[in-house]
């Protein structure tokens, strides 16, 4: 239980002043302030779903709000720029557009937007009614829709040499919802031609290039460029500083700044756990998000995540059960439905498969694209890159290494691999069979029929076996279905570094009474070649098994479970012998 004096964990929270009140610890980030407003004036940054980006919109708002300039002790009194402020502090009227408000059913739709936009720009007249005439929220509420408002609102404010500020937060979260659960037409009819989203944005984008527009400035997030491009034909209303080094950990979590924050509580006698021994446990489930090619080595951590798991924590005593928040898997769940091509598998299919089976792929980065080319195979990777399920590793022929961050993102691409093939009835399995069969394997020992249910049902199901045709996709196929339950965590070849077993099944550590662990070397031969190689490739397992069942990174993650050792032969996609090395 966290003492009365401790700071609060704001897990949930993305309102800055409710942080400052509630007196939350807070990861400052108002460093960036100068850099934000010598970068550009119309600020675009896309990062993945909870990640930071509307409370830094907040802190933003907070600090840029004429009403709030006798308030700067109160609100940042704390923090790096109260020492370091800017001549903006505090010179602009604020509009804040939050779109995940926005209703995505058709019939919905635009009424819902109209009605955040009328909520949000009435709050803004009452806010600052002291600086416009009297009749102005009677003149603006005439007007028919948002972007004539919005219109009328930025002339009068230039002629009485006013400023504005607009935020919007989640800029695509609608648009994402539509192409989702309802298709591309519905979409192309909000974005394209006379949709009234496309007018929305054609008005920002007048608003941005008229002289003496009071539409000083303008910061727009979201989770990738691709709406911006269509509503803006090739995105021209602001400046993509995504990948810019400068901004790499703008939101998200330094390694630095989380054991500050440990720190912290430690020191205020709140944590039953080492700072060390958190960090350990949290970096490879919440870890590695690069992105900028400049960074590489400078990643970041999930801030959601982190906080999660810090407010369960503190409020119990104890880390979470389940190191995935829920609601990290809710939106990662949404996500999958936008990389689906219809009802069939794609080139999307092969990029996903590809990363699962080799844990990274190569691609150049796009920062602008449509819906209509976003299933290009470097715009579909960028996507992945801007959805956080993959993250910039390193360069390779002047192209970006693209791979999987961490145990969080790698559960959702297993989980994307599966349900596609389950959705095109291409190959199932019975979830509910196979958790009981990894359960007898985890505590009972019985690891055969967990290797002979997949064979099994890869003999009935014929279709899947076109996706069986060499080593690699044997590998990656067995991969996604171990991981399907949270029995073991099973790592793969490249998780563990060149030269480890195909397989780890690391115990849950959560699960302190399993009492087996298991080092796995599956072995491939092509279709028609002959059993007599069979020995050969199970001495060769057995060698390669013995000598890194003794490796510090294996014996040291274990626990009190005892580590066998198994080979696995396939020929093509069926199952010709498995046994246990002595």
């Amino acid at each position: 239980m966290i003492p009365k004096h401790v700071k609060n964990i704001p897990y949930g929270l993305t309102d800055y002043e409710a942080i400052v009140r509630d007196n939350c610890y807070y990861v400052d980030k108002t460093h960036f302030i100068p850099r934000i407003e010598q970068a550009a004036r119309f600020f675009f940054l896309i990062r993945p779903r909870r990640f930071g980006k509307s409370l830094l919109l907040n802190m933003l708002d907070s600090y840029y709000d004429i009403n709030n300039a006798e308030r700067f002790e109160a609100l940042f009194g704390k923090r790096w720029i109260y020492q370091n402020e800017t001549d903006m502090r505090a010179r602009f009227l604020v509009i804040h557009f939050n779109f995940s408000a926005v209703d995505p059913r058709p019939e919905r739709l635009e009424p819902s937007f109209e009605s955040h936009c009328h909520i949000q720009l009435l709050g803004f007249i009452r806010r600052y009614k002291r600086f416009f005439p009297a009749n102005f929220e009677e003149e603006v509420m005439k007007l028919p829709v948002t972007a004539d408002r919005l219109q009328y609102i930025n002339k009068i404010a230039s002629d009485l040499g006013l400023r504005i500020y607009l935020f919007i937060d989640e800029y695509d979260n609608f648009t994402n919802s539509i192409l989702a659960t309802i298709g591309r037409d519905a979409y192309r009819d909000a974005t394209h031609g006379e949709g009234f989203f496309r007018y929305f944005f054609n008005v920002l984008k007048m608003m941005t290039t008229s002289s003496g527009a009071a539409l000083e400035r303008m910061f727009i997030t979201g989770v990738s460029p691709v709406t911006l491009d269509d509503v803006t034909s090739g995105f021209n209303i602001g400046s993509n500083l995504t990948i810019a080094p400068q901004f790499n950990n703008l939101v998200g979590f330094s390694e630095k700044e989380l054991r500050t924050m440990l720190d912290y509580y430690h020191s205020e006698g709140g944590l039953t756990m080492g700072v060390d021994e958190i960090v350990n446990e949290m970096k490879p489930w919440y870890d590695n998000y690069c992105f900028s090619e400049e960074c590489l080595g400078d990643s970041m951590y999930n801030s959601d995540m982190v906080l999660y798991y810090l407010n369960w924590l503190l409020q119990t005593g104890r880390p979470p059960r389940e190191m995935i928040d829920k609601n990290i898997r809710t939106d990662y769940g949404k996500l999958r439905h936008l990389i689906k091509v219809d009802k069939g598998l794609g080139p999307n299919f092969s990029v996903i498969r590809e990363v699962v089976e080799k844990g990274w792929t190569t691609a150049s980065l796009s920062d602008a694209f449509s819906v209509e080319n976003m299933l290009v195979p470097d715009n579909f990777k960028s996507l992945l890159y801007y959805f956080g399920l993959l993250t910039i590793q390193g360069t390779e022929e002047g192209e970006a290494v693209l791979a999987i961050p961490n145990h969080t993102v790698r559960e959702q691409m297993y989980t994307y691999l599966t349900e596609s093939l389950a959705d095109t009835d291409v190959f199932r399995v019975q979830p509910y069979e196979l958790a009981r069969l990894i359960k007898l394997m985890a505590y009972r020992g019985e690891w055969q029929p967990v290797f002979a249910y997949i064979a099994s049902e890869l003999e009935k199901q014929s279709r899947v076996r076109e996706f069986i045709d060499g080593e690699a996709h044997i590998k990656g196929f067995l991969l996604a279905y171990l991981n399907m339950t949270h029995h073991y965590m099973v790592l793969p070849e490249y998780e563990l570094a060149k030269g480890y077993a195909d397989y780890f099944f690391q115990p849950n550590p959560r699960m302190t009474d399993m009492p087996y662990a298991y080092l796995v070397e599956v072995k491939y031969m092509k279709r028609g070649e002959p059993d007599s190689r069979i020995p050969d490739l199970k001495a060769d397992a057995r060698a390669q098994l013995l000598k890194y069942s003794s490796d510090e990174m294996i014996t040291s993650t274990i626990g009190q479970a005892k580590l066998r050792l198994l080979t696995v032969v396939f020929r093509g996609w069926e199952l010709v012998d498995m046994e246990e090395v002595e």
